[in-house]
């Protein structure tokens, strides 16, 4: 779909014009100017008298004329790019209003491309506006239909229940710990996640980087009386290494880590059930790790071997039977809407079947094309289902989980999403994960160790983020884990800069 956009001058238009685009057509093309063949036009009218801005549009698609406006307000003592926002929100206003008429698709996120919508409910209940008007303004300032404000509310309050100190984590931090290894790699995955068979030396090489790495932000945290609220092992597949070096892993977290016995959660992805052995799990429970993943992803075989999981069905149902028989209480399981070859049949199919196992928490994920993978690179090769039949399967996880005592308790959201939905995290009441909170509201700093793994690093007092990642292939996460190590502690000491005490807010 090649779009042609006249009226906007500036650059900055053009990414969240694509965006909202990408939002309605599978492959689109935005240009700034007048292009020829184009399959629309779109003619924007920007009229700005100091604090008020009206934007209108015209949209031209074989001659039919289609006509939209937006006036908004422009707060002029806030920084230019902040005024900036408000005048391409207003722009997003209208072209999103002509889109939707011209397809006759309805944007329940309205103009959202973001991924963490309940952010911004968040921020607003912080500030002391109350619920209704929040809903209101945030319907007002991104065209969110009542349907996902009321969502996101329903996912704070279980959040806040959950976690009643969220808003006071920042003199915390939490820990993920990447292993950079799989079985085998997935057609729609982007993690850094290698085959492990045949890698055993950059296996052996890895992990004395990371026992690197955990013994000496472990001691900085101990120097500073700083709390660790959660671990989070994941990658790759954390069960993917053998379990004599997970339970040397683990020694390491309990030795390293301050006050490792009275961390609030630790999670380990045991992802791939080809990875799930009973000694395995008796390591998990000699050291007090009972929050572990079972991922289907689907119940339905021939769409496992199209997704390059070569384990069975049958063999996720009986190592989902055995981690429960050995101790494993909170058991998280990932479903995904969406892929090749699945609809509403094979959908329901897959949610019987987890009826019959009954996780304590489930995460609903709708499938993503994301860039780098193995399907989006051959994607005529992977038929999926349409927008309408993607709503349904959503539709068919909202009203099952509600059935059976699950809550909403987290969402994010990825660009290239089928539907234009979202990833939800459900959970029975009580069982929800506190990483999983902590990551997606950006509440805490979370100091990311291990190949791949992304550190993020939250000011305690600005709540400003800075990004860090180290590197994703294991050789040169080997050659340089020092380095990162040391990097990552020079942010922290900005960080929190009272070093001989316990962090303060």
């Amino acid at each position: 779909m090649r779009i042609s956009i006249t009226g906007l001058s500036d650059e900055q238009f053009k990414r969240p014009l694509q965006l909202i685009a990408n939002l309605f057509f599978e492959e689109s093309e935005v240009h700034l100017n007048r292009i020829e063949e184009d399959d629309f036009s779109v003619t924007f009218t920007l009229e700005q008298n100091v604090a008020e801005i009206n934007v209108s549009g015209i949209l031209e698609n074989d001659g039919r004329q289609l006509n939209a406006v937006h006036q908004a307000t422009v707060d002029t003592s806030l920084p230019e790019k902040e005024q900036f926002k408000a005048v391409k929100n207003a722009v997003s206003h209208v072209y999103l209003k002509l889109l939707q008429e011209l397809t006759g698709i309805k944007q329940k996120w309205g103009i959202l491309t973001g991924v963490r919508p309940t952010k911004l409910l968040h921020r607003k209940l912080r500030a002391g506006v109350k619920p209704e008007i929040a809903h209101k303004e945030l319907a007002e300032e991104y065209l969110i239909t009542p349907e996902k404000a009321q969502l996101m509310q329903q996912i704070i309050d279980r959040q806040l229940a959950a976690v009643p100190d969220l808003y006071e984590l920042k003199k915390e931090v939490s820990i993920y710990i990447g292993i950079p290894f799989c079985p085998t790699k997935c057609a729609y995955c982007t993690f850094p996640a290698y085959a492990i068979n045949g890698r055993q030396g950059s296996v052996n090489s890895f992990l004395g980087g990371l026992h690197h790495e955990m013994r000496t932000i472990g001691q900085w945290l101990k120097e500073r009386g700083i709390k660790i609220t959660t671990v989070y092992y994941g990658g790759g597949t954390p069960t993917s290494i053998t379990a004599e070096e997970m339970d040397m892993l683990y020694e390491e977290m309990y030795t390293s880590f301050p006050d490792a016995n009275q961390i609030r959660e630790i999670t380990v992805e045991a992802g791939r059930p080809d990875t799930i052995t009973a000694e395995k799990l008796e390591v998990l429970k000699k050291w007090n790790i009972h929050r572990i993943s079972v991922n289907p992803q689907s119940y339905i075989q021939e769409t496992l071997k199209a997704i390059g999981r070569h384990h069975t069905v049958q063999e996720t149902i009986d190592k989902f039977k055995l981690s429960r028989e050995m101790g494993m209480d909170n058991i998280n399981m990932d479903l995904i809407i969406g892929l090749p070859g699945e609809g509403t049949k094979e959908f329901t199919h897959t949610l019987n079947e987890t009826e019959k196992l009954m996780p304590e928490s489930l995460t609903v994920h709708t499938l993503s094309f994301k860039r780098a993978s193995e399907m989006t690179k051959n994607r005529d090769r992977y038929k999926v289902a349409d927008r309408n039949e993607v709503e349904k399967m959503m539709e068919l996880a909202e009203n099952w989980t509600r059935q059976h005592g699950y809550e909403p308790y987290y969402l994010y959201r990825q660009k290239n999403i089928l539907g234009n939905l979202e990833n939800v995290g459900y959970s029975i009441p009580g069982q929800e994960s506190i990483y999983n909170i902590i990551i997606m509201e950006e509440m805490q700093t979370i100091i990311g160790l291990g190949c791949g793994a992304a550190s993020k690093f939250v000011d305690p007092a600005k709540e400003a983020i800075t990004h860090f990642a180290n590197p994703k292939d294991p050789k040169s996460y080997n050659d340089s884990f020092a380095h990162y190590t040391n990097e990552k502690i020079k942010i922290l000491e900005q960080l929190f800069e009272n070093k001989n005490e316990p962090a303060s807010l």
